[in-house]
């Protein structure tokens, strides 16, 4: 999904607060020109609308900057926002248009009802809930499935299990659990607490040596 945003640069010697009074906010543009950064300004009607679709390194976002002029594709770095209440108080973006390839933040979308929660008593623990992934700016996918409907009480899926979009790689640990049926009541089974104390005895056996 790529949106799109209108900006201008922000005038020298602006106060933050008198441009929120104007309905605008205060933001930032880097990696633009190298490790240039540039100081800029958003509608804040147009910064909600924006947010309300895009997730934060995630979405593609093509900035366009009037006054530059510039124009190019970025992504949402972070999101400053009032300390008790929901109003924006400053947008970062970073410009991706000469990057191979990026790290990306993408949302994990389960799939399916394990086995061993339909048929074995089990309870599915979703360990992770999204995924740092490197591919290119033009290949960032939406969500990653998960497809948890083959695992049985006691199973667990690791990240080196998954079924990745083709070229998008994982940045994470791929022996990493992504998901686990617990046993019944939510209990692990016997099989996964033999596996613990096996891990543990070696442990124990690694600190006596």
């Amino acid at each position: 999904m790529e949106l799109t945003l209108d900006c201008k640069k922000r005038p020298e010697g602006s106060k933050p607060n008198a441009l929120r009074r104007e309905g605008r906010l205060p933001a930032v543009l880097y990696g633009h020109k190298g490790n240039e950064s540039v100081a800029i300004t958003v509608d804040a009607k147009a910064a909600q609308m924006l947010l309300k679709k895009a997730s934060v390194n995630n979405t593609l976002v093509n900035l366009n900057v009037a006054d530059l002029p510039w124009r190019g594709k970025t992504l949402i770095r972070e999101v400053q926002t009032h300390p008790w209440r929901d109003d924006i108080y400053h947008l970062s973006f970073f410009s991706v248009g000469a990057q191979e390839s990026l790290q990306v933040t993408v949302p994990l979308h389960y799939v399916g009802t394990p086995v061993g929660v339909k048929n074995e008593g089990g309870a599915l623990d979703t360990v992770l809930t999204e995924l740092e992934v490197s591919c290119s700016p033009d290949n960032i996918p939406d969500t990653i499935e998960v497809d948890v409907s083959n695992l049985h009480a006691g199973d667990s899926l690791h990240i080196n299990q998954l079924k990745l979009p083709a070229n998008v790689e994982v940045v994470a640990d791929g022996e990493l659990v992504v998901a686990t049926v617990l046993g019944k009541g939510g209990q692990v089974t016997a099989e996964a607490e033999a596996l613990e104390a096996e891990e543990a005895a070696e442990a124990n056996t690694e600190t006596a040596e």
